[in-house]
């Protein structure tokens, strides 16, 4: 998802699973003040909601950043047979860490 589909999203208040794990953090003065704005303009929403949906987002665009980078081996062939080669980057190893990490999450672990 990215930032400019936030405002949407809180206007129709969709949800997803959450994990039973939670995590602390203090903000910045002027940061914490902009949550509190959001959470006054969209009644609906709690601060929680606010801070998740921001960092889903910063997520989503943090690994859109990440540069692909071939390797050697081939995953393919395109439509004019040329080699298409396995992504080499951080790509592949975050994909697997987050899969990783979710499964556990998933099972309570």
């Amino acid at each position: 998802m990215k930032i400019s589909e936030l405002v949407s999203q809180w206007q129709s208040s969709a949800g997803e699973p959450r994990t039973e794990q939670s995590y602390d953090v203090q903000l910045p003065i002027y940061d914490a003040a902009k949550i509190e704005a959001l959470v006054e303009m969209f009644p609906g929403l709690t601060r929680e909601r606010v801070i998740t949906d921001l960092l889903a987002c910063a997520l989503d665009e943090l690994t859109s950043s990440f540069s692909y980078q071939p390797g050697e081996d081939i995953a393919g062939y395109d439509d004019l047979g040329d080699p298409m080669y396995a992504d080499a980057g951080l790509t592949p190893r975050f994909q697997e860490l987050t899969k990783a990490y979710a499964d556990r999450l998933k099972s309570g672990g």
